[in-house]
């Protein structure tokens, strides 16, 4: 059963915790994980792009010269795809690249994803964030005690407009709530900070 360091805002250690074996502790499955990541990414892509085929641009009525004799190509329009001001060649249009995957799937990779991050001792638990105002200082502050990177995932237990406002003003800081994780977003960060009450609603989501 993996034992984490609880910490508080300052980086000091104020407990241990042991997390559930079988949501923080299995072997990793990187097929799945990768599977996870195209399907969020699929998801995410707006598919608006639109270009003109040669059906669809204007003008190229007419035969640009005649069939034989000339010592060119022959050619039926100048708005063929060879040609300046062509149509494009199976053209992209708007379409849909959202799948879904199966719910075991989704479920082995979230598992998969945070068991990695205690492998890799990029999970950090914080025993709670203490705001009075709107203080982004505060949560840099907060982030160099922890030795975070660059690129950091607070989880919350729930909303908290302060951490959230607070946090956001940092590049590569990013907030979410427990029940609202996606793998992307967790194996994308260099540290996975969840506070303790999240971790108990992570296990039992994920149970």
């Amino acid at each position: 059963m993996p034992t984490v360091a609880v910490l508080d805002m300052a980086g000091k250690e104020v407990e241990k915790i042991d997390l559930s074996e079988a949501i923080f502790g299995i072997e990793p499955n990187a097929k799945v994980l990768h599977d996870m990541v195209v399907n969020h990414l699929a998801n995410r892509r707006q598919g608006t792009q639109s270009a003109l085929t040669r059906a669809e641009v204007s003008g190229g009525g007419r035969k640009p010269w005649r069939q034989k004799g000339t010592g060119h190509a022959r050619q039926g329009s100048t708005r063929s795809p060879q040609w300046t001001h062509g149509g494009i060649a199976f053209a992209p249009k708007p379409r849909d690249y959202s799948y879904s995957l199966n719910k075991k799937v989704r479920r082995l990779a979230m598992k998969s994803a945070l068991s990695s991050k205690v492998i890799d001792n990029e999970l950090v638990v914080l025993d709670g964030i203490s705001l009075d105002e709107y203080k982004t200082k505060t949560i840099a502050a907060m982030l160099k005690a922890i030795g975070s990177g660059k690129k950091a995932l607070i989880v919350l237990p729930e909303v908290n407009e302060k951490v959230i406002a607070s946090a956001k003003n940092i590049p590569g800081v990013k907030t979410a709530m427990a029940n609202t994780l996606n793998v992307y977003d967790i194996l994308n960060a260099d540290k996975f900070i969840v506070l303790k009450d999240a971790v108990a609603q992570i296990e039992e989501v994920y149970a």
